[in-house]
């Protein structure tokens, strides 16, 4: 990633495009170099800048911002996309997370929420808001316990050095985070980490993170912040 991170901003108000930039702009690593106000255009101004991080509307005309962020992330895997939205209802998460995104932004949280999901997601970490992860964290409900006890299982599989590099990606620690955590270059991080997704039969670090919260390798400390557990 290069000083500065080139975001893509698509949502069809022009107000929630003024003012998400004005936040974006607050943070002087963080370039706006394209605004869609739709789907298609956001897929469009995608191929042509090819930005860090596409930060996508979720409810768009022409086409929605999850079938914008499957696309980009299908064509485009230099570009890591990033949900924003209203809603955080568990059919857009599971779609949006199953689809390749690997940011979940709420429009209602804290400002510099969003500027440091923008700046994991660009770092190549994974980054859910609070309440997103929450409701990830859970299970959706009654299936926690079991699906806890299958992310456990799958675990175990895994090295201890394994285990360590799942539950720090689970943190939300980016490859030089991770590398200079555990005193590694970071090529053998990266080499750890695409390990970590074969062996869990995960596509992204987003999954890889859930399977580390629902099998107990990263604890909620209650604030919203993940520690490694």
């Amino acid at each position: 990633m290069g000083a500065v991170i080139r975001v893509l901003l698509a949502d069809d108000e022009a107000m929630i495009r003024a003012g998400v930039g004005a936040i974006l702009a607050a943070g002087t690593d963080i370039e706006v170099v394209a605004e869609a106000a739709d789907g298609r255009e956001a897929v469009d101004l995608a191929r042509a800048h090819r930005p860090d991080v596409a930060l996508l509307d979720i409810r768009m005309p022409r086409l929605d911002g999850l079938a914008a962020g499957e696309e980009i992330v299908r064509t485009l895997p230099g570009t890591a996309v990033a949900m924003l939205t209203t809603f955080s209802e568990d059919a857009y998460v599971a779609r949006a997370l199953g689809g390749g995104a690997t940011g979940f932004l709420l429009k209602s949280g804290d400002p510099h929420e969003l500027i440091a999901g923008v700046r994991a997601v660009a770092g190549g970490a994974a980054f859910l808001s609070p309440r997103v992860a929450r409701q990830v964290i859970d299970g959706f409900g009654a299936r926690r316990l079991a699906r806890g006890a299958e992310a456990r299982a799958r675990v175990a599989l895994l090295t201890p050095r394994e285990r360590e590099v799942l539950g720090l990606v689970g943190a939300g620690l980016s490859n030089p985070e991770i590398a200079a955590r555990l005193h590694l270059v970071e090529g053998t991080v990266k080499a750890y980490v695409s390990a970590v997704l074969d062996r869990l039969e995960v596509k992204n670090r987003v999954r890889a993170a859930v399977v580390a919260y629902e099998a107990g390798l990263v604890a909620d400390d209650g604030a919203g912040e993940p520690t490694p557990g």
